[in-house]
């Protein structure tokens, strides 16, 4: 038997040796290794396409068959079927209409043109696919059913238990939705639910901000992805809404959906207070208030730094439904000569109609009996008290008062802060509405702590219970102190009828027989102790895992040795005498494209304890999870701390929370002395936060990753800055960046360039360099080094020293930033068995990932950002992970803990032995949307 490697993989081994910068160092990097096996079998004749489609890493690992890549049936949207290797169900998704990689003609790179390690899709990687083409969605006109229709408003609780987003109010008919607010935690929100936002046509904003609408964005991308031509929704909000439209259209490639409808206009205060018509066909009525506070008294040299933004403006929104016409009465019919037919329903509809037998018309009332008024609802938003004083002055509500007022209101849902709707002058004003039902939906102190993503509090209570040590208990809130800070709503000599929001909590509107709250739907809580009483049943032994998980520290204490496997001599010299209290690495979120009930999108909490945090990427959602994690009063100080915020591109699952964290750490530090917070992060999202601070200020200075990278900084140390220097000539990365480096201002970048080293030295941190990896245009991954120290026998010992790649294939530059590194966290997209969709998406599989780690020499690797069609685990093969472990939401790994990690992964299988088949994927996700290069 033939046992020498195949030809071609030689071939390719040295080619791409021979193309690195340092072609001794790269070859060196692959060691032996027991686990990397060479395939036994020379294939008398390889495909054409075999050398850029079967990736490097996978010919040297691999003894299975290699993967050819057939761009004409190839569906990456696929789930596998019982017949491979994965045990996920057999069904294909749809295809999502120019989002996925389906029917595109492929470009899959040559490794050895360009001396990179694995295949790759060039076409993605310079954002030339056909998925990154906009497209031109029209608006879907619903037909609608005024007869015998159901409707409801229901209370959508984002943002109860964290306190971070405003709730979102949900407007139901049978052939229309409306949205109001769309903070961040919707979607996640609705996906655990069942709500089918593919139905929403309006999306209404109360303010414009990161707290109303920070989930809008992948809310929008979701839809884009919706059905064979997506849908188109219309979007509502204040005046300068157009600005946070020009915001998103910066990465937002599906832009042309979006058709924003803009009231209101700023400039012409007078009109502010008038009721605006935005909605009036046969089911409703939609009109809105503007409330505009007045400006405080300023001198004309003050001005512009008090100027109010369109973030400022808050709408109050009237949904009034048509009146219901009485009963139809055949009597009186007849007797005017009609005889039963199409004039009927046409009668009911208000229409007159000519009489059959009579020389007469026949209007509606000659036939119906007395009308019933139509329902009124009310939201309201008044974030502050100088909102409130605007509300009281405007005229346009008077017609609502009163014990007999002209439309008789039913609900007001109360947005408002509990602040604002505790005062003395908010209660009288609620009262002004008679037998009305007022529904409290701001920050409630009875919601605090119901968690809204139950199904994740799940999950991380049997995580806590396996292993408290690496997934501690959810923060606990400062009950005390907040209720010192909110007393509770007192009705006391008023007739008020209020109930705190729940989360699904419904006002039933149509039909009449069934007006009026409906609790229903609201889902029932479970706490703790329940959760593990239900996993006790489910799996008994994993009572016994637990104990055996917590002695795996008592083992350490005990003296027991390293891990035979691993080459190194022990523990890294870095981590000798590490404290508890040096840094921490906190999971906020490890799914790919879009929120799932079990998996936020992609963010990364560096603690450094006393010296603050960093974080490494901002999906949607990462502030709600910081609250999870460390709590309320605990969230805030660790934004208060931020030293830096890195982004590796600009998907969207990557930094749409990132207003959302900018504004809190700008509200929170408002009134002590501090400096802007570094953002790094690709040039196209600089333009995205410029459009943004239209809006609202997010105190921040912006850096472009390219300015961080280890030619860049050495530049800046020289004072021989060259834009040329960004990407050195011979750089296996320059063939992908088509378009001409922009020029670069030295004297705009250099203080900001050396105000980061200030940072970084303040938090003990040697860099924070970023560098060129393979997934659309300017992708990166970034090392984060911490400091020295000088050894017992006065020798320097480096520090530790944390990789992340961001999105990308294994690639050579990756390879050699992670060299000697203390923990790589590494993107684990798909499944080995999914290889070519990993290459036709740009994303690698488990194996490829732990390969880079292996090649690199690094002491411990984390699996991250994981596809959601693995809603709870992923599917891997233990045999290979030796020094590697599985990432879970709210996952905190403390760096003196860092010798156990790879040893929990097992039980961590155990966990979920009966749940490592896929649950359900909404029909409407589309995964890994693609975006554009600017």
């Amino acid at each position: 038997m033939n046992t020498m490697p195949q030809i071609t993989n030689l071939r390719l081994l040295f080619s791409t040796a021979a193309n690195h910068p340092n072609p001794s160092f790269f070859l060196s990097s692959f060691k032996p290794n027991p686990l990397l096996k060479f395939t036994n079998k020379i294939p008398n004749k390889h495909p054409k396409s075999l050398s850029s489609s079967y990736p490097f890493f996978t010919c040297l690992s691999s003894s299975r068959k290699p993967h050819i890549y057939n761009s004409k049936s190839f569906n990456p949207n696929r789930r596998i079927s019982s017949s491979d290797t994965s045990p996920l169900k057999q069904s294909d998704s749809k295809e999502k209409s120019g989002l996925s990689s389906t029917n595109m003609e492929l470009e899959v790179e040559d490794p050895k043109k360009i001396g990179m390690a694995a295949g790759f899709n060039k076409k993605r990687a310079e954002g030339r696919d056909k998925s990154s083409r906009p497209k031109d969605l029209k608006l879907k006109v619903r037909r609608l059913n005024p007869v015998n229709t159901i409707s409801y408003v229901q209370v959508l609780g984002t943002g109860m238990d964290t306190q971070d987003t405003s709730p979102s109010v949900l407007l139901f008919f049978d052939k229309q939705r409306f949205i109001f607010n769309a903070g961040e935690g919707l979607q996640r929100f609705c996906t655990e639910h069942k709500i089918k936002l593919s139905k929403i046509d309006h999306i209404f904003l109360s303010r414009v901000c990161s707290e109303t609408a920070g989930g809008l964005p992948g809310l929008l991308l979701t839809l884009a992805g919706t059905g064979e031509e997506g849908i188109s929704v219309n979007v509502w909000g204040p005046s300068d809404f157009k600005y946070l439209i020009d915001a998103m259209k910066s990465f937002i490639p599906n832009a042309a959906m979006v058709h924003s409808r803009c009231f209101g206009q700023l400039d012409k205060p007078e009109k502010l207070h008038d009721q605006l018509k935005l909605i009036d066909d046969e089911v409703v009525k939609i009109s809105a208030i503007l409330l505009r506070p007045k400006c405080p008294q300023i001198d004309e040299q003050k001005e512009d730094e008090f100027a109010l933004k369109s973030s400022d403006v808050s709408v109050l929104y009237i949904c009034e439904l048509p009146e219901i016409r009485g009963k139809f009465d055949l009597e009186k019919a007849r007797a005017l000569g009609l005889r039963p037919g199409p004039k009927y329903r046409e009668l009911q509809e208000g229409i007159s109609v000519k009489s059959d037998l009579k020389d007469i018309m026949v209007h509606p009332d000659d036939v119906l009996g007395p009308s019933v008024a139509g329902p009124i609802v009310v939201l309201v938003d008044c974030p502050t008290l100088s909102h409130f004083q605007e509300l009281l002055s405007s005229k346009s509500l008077d017609t609502y008062y009163g014990d007999t007022p002209t439309k008789k209101v039913n609900c007001v849902i109360h947005l408002s802060p509990s602040s604002v709707v505790n005062s003395n002058d908010y209660q009288k004003w609620m009262s002004k509405f008679h037998e009305t039902e007022h529904i409290i939906a701001g920050h409630q102190m009875k919601n605090v702590e119901i968690p809204i993503l139950q199904s994740s509090a799940r999950v991380a209570a049997r995580l806590n219970y396996l292993c408290p040590q690496f997934f501690p208990a959810p923060g606990f809130w400062s009950l005390e102190k907040l209720k010192c800070s909110t007393s509770p709503v007192t009705n006391e000599g008023t007739d008020l009828k209020t109930i705190s929001a729940e989360n699904l909590l419904k006002f039933h509107l149509r039909p009449v027989a069934q007006l009026g709250l409906d609790r229903s739907g609201v889902p029932k809580t479970a706490g703790p102790l329940e959760i593990i009483d239900d996993l006790l049943l489910e799996i008994p032994e994993i009572s016994d895992a637990a104990q055996q998980v917590g002695q795996l520290w008592e083992e350490d204490k005990n003296g027991m040795k390293e891990e035979p496997w691993l080459n190194e001599s022990g523990v890294p010299k870095c981590l000798e005498d590490i404290t508890r209290e040096n840094v921490e690495i906190v999971l906020l979120g490890t799914g790919s494209s879009q929120p799932s009930k079990y998996r936020n999108v992609s963010s990364i909490f560096i603690n450094l304890f006393s010296k603050g945090s960093l974080l490494l990427d901002c999906g949607e959602g990462t502030l709600g999870q910081l609250k999870r994690r460390f709590g309320i009063q605990g969230a805030d100080e660790a934004v208060k701390a931020l030293k830096c915020i890195w982004i590796s591109h600009i998907h969207a699952d990557h930094h749409t929370g990132l207003a959302r964290i900018l504004a809190l750490r700008r509200d929170l530090l408002k009134r002590v002395p501090h400096e802007p917070l570094i953002v790094i992060g690709p040039r196209q999202l600089k333009r995205f936060l410029e459009a943004y601070e239209r809006l609202e200020d997010l105190d921040m200075q912006f850096l472009d990753c390219r300015h961080t990278t280890e030619s860049s900084l050495a530049s800046f140390e020289s004072n021989n800055y060259e834009s040329s220097n960004l990407f050195t000539k011979g750089s296996q990365m320059q063939s992908q960046w088509k378009r001409p480096n922009s020029p670069v201002d030295i004297n705009l970048v250099s203080p900001i360039v050396n105000n980061l080293k200030e940072v970084l030295k303040d938090a003990g941190l040697d860099g924070v360099i970023s560098f060129p990896v393979v997934h659309c245009p300017q992708a990166f991954g970034v090392v984060l080094k911490g400091g020295g120290k000088i050894g017992n026998d006065g020798e320097i010992i480096p520090g530790w020293k944390i990789v992340y790649s961001g999105d990308t294939r294994p690639c050579p530059e990756l390879v050699k930033a992670s060299q000697g590194a203390t923990v790589l966290i590494h993107e684990a997209t798909f499944e080995d068995a999914l290889v070519e969709e990993a290459i036709a998406r740009n994303h690698s599989t488990t194996e490829e990932a732990i390969q880079v780690g292996n090649s690199a020499g690094a002491y411990r690797i984390i699996l991250t950002h994981f596809s959601q069609r693995y809603p709870k685990i992923p599917v891997f093969d233990e045999s290979y992970m030796h020094k590697t472990c599985i990432a879970f939401d709210m996952m905190s790994v403390n760096f003196a803990d860092l010798h156990v990690l790879p040893k929990v992964l097992p039980y961590l299988k155990l966990l979920f032995k009966n749940e490592m088949i896929v649950d359900e994927v909404d029909d409407d996700v589309a995964e890994d949307v693609v975006i554009a290069a600017a």
